[in-house]
């Protein structure tokens, strides 16, 4: 694994990273409990999810744009990978609720495994992965349980 000294992320690249998992905890804990509001709040739930996981795949964009260690070739997949999430985002909201969920986490954990392909060719703080995969487990989690009670209750 390629990555640079630091242990511990920024305080503010913390609370901002935690803090966009709280609308995934809110509204998943939202959903259940909420019948007159609940298709608004998984509407909700989707958009943010996309929007989530459009943003980490264009982080694959700003990689590929400023690191100068890698080759053409890596960083053409660079740009290639980081429209494929927005793409799977955008056909998420397109979907019933719970597989529009549930294709946002297949998302989210190939995008996972595309961080730790970009470790093989660039350098990133040691914080990096540990954090986006509490943030993808977090997120994860509070999509698969929102989306399995929409589908018991349909």
């Amino acid at each position: 694994m390629n990555v640079l000294p630091s242990t511990f992320a920024p305080k503010h690249v913390s609370l901002l990273g935690y803090g966009g998992l709280l609308p995934f905890i809110f509204l998943a804990l939202l959903i259940p409990f909420s019948l007159d509001y609940r298709p608004l709040l998984e509407i909700a739930l989707v958009n943010y999810g996309a929007v989530i996981l459009s943003f980490v795949g264009a982080l694959h964009w700003g990689f590929a744009m400023t690191v100068q260690d890698i080759s053409a070739e890596q960083g053409r997949d660079r740009f290639i990978w980081s429209v494929i999430p927005a793409l799977i985002a955008w056909i998420a909201t397109l979907l019933p609720m719970p597989l529009g969920c549930l294709l946002l986490v297949i998302g989210l954990v190939v995008h996972l495994r595309q961080d730790r392909q970009l470790l093989r060719v660039m350098s990133l703080p040691a914080w990096y992965m540990p954090m986006r995969l509490r943030l993808t487990l977090v997120a994860s989690v509070c999509l698969l349980l929102a989306g399995l009670v929409e589908a018991l209750h349909s």
